[in-house]
């Protein structure tokens, strides 16, 4: 049994034509058919509010704490039954009250500058 012979991309192409009409015929009636359609702008959509995990929104920063340091700082965490994260905040907010910064929640409160 022989394989049946190999079809030619314009053999496909002349099969899936119609025979009354030839491309450029086709061409020609849908440009005259054409129609110019005006859009209008689209409306600006409402400022979403801020739906961004704190990891998409913050920037991340490292901290090197010496064994000791660090152990302390988690067995406060533990004890006080929070993250370290949330003590590591605390800290940042009196160290800006000791110098006579704004606080966290007032950095955040107002969009950045």
């Amino acid at each position: 049994m022989s394989k049946p012979p190999k079809l030619s991309l314009a053999a496909i192409v002349a099969a899936a034509t119609p025979p009354e009409r030839s491309a450029p015929a086709r061409a020609v009636t849908s440009l005259r058919s054409a129609e110019i359609v005006a859009l209008a702008p689209a409306a600006r959509p409402e400022p979403v509010p801020e739906t961004r995990t704190l990891k998409q929104r913050a920037r991340q920063m490292s901290v090197y704490l010496e064994p000791p340091v660090y152990d302390q700082l988690r067995d406060l965490a533990h004890a006080e039954r929070t993250k370290m994260h949330g003590l590591m905040l605390e800290a940042l907010d009196l160290l800006f009250k000791q110098r006579g910064s704004r606080s966290i929640a007032q950095l955040t409160e107002h969009p950045p500058r």
